[in-house]
């Protein structure tokens, strides 16, 4: 007779099924469970909230480049909450531009019409290629 386990996430209440050492019913609520027992212990605090401000620069940008290029005040950014200082990498250009990039969103900061803005771009194939 198979005993009924329940999932060890605490916001889940479904029963577990498969193996006899299986803990959790889906891969989503092991990850949930292990990311907020993660949190609670304070110990990857830091690199849980660089990670929360680099999705969220991600998210803004995303929703400003919607065609590969675009250019955005800066100020538009800012005001949504975007941190121009946490990004996950650059690429240089051969002209010897620097875009930062925010996983595959990049941004430079420009001047246009006197005015702060950024020019936002996605990452390419082509940019790992490039070796400068």
């Amino acid at each position: 007779m198979t005993e009924t386990k329940i999932c060890r996430n605490e916001n889940c209440d479904k029963t577990v099924e498969g193996r006899r050492d299986r803990q959790f019913c889906s891969d989503y609520c092991k990850s949930e469970h292990h990311y907020s027992a993660r949190k609670k212990t304070g110990k990857t605090y830091f690199k849980l909230e660089v990670d929360e401000v680099l999705r969220k620069n991600r998210a803004i940008l995303a929703k400003h480049n919607v065609k590969s290029k675009a250019t955005v005040r800066k100020s538009v950014l800012i005001e949504e909450g975007f941190n121009s200082r946490v990004f996950t990498h650059y690429w240089k250009n051969k002209a010897g531009d620097t875009y930062l990039f925010c996983y595959d969103q990049g941004f430079k900061e420009v001047k246009d019409n006197h005015k702060d803005k950024y020019l936002l771009i996605m990452w390419q194939a082509y940019m790992a290629q490039q070796v400068f």
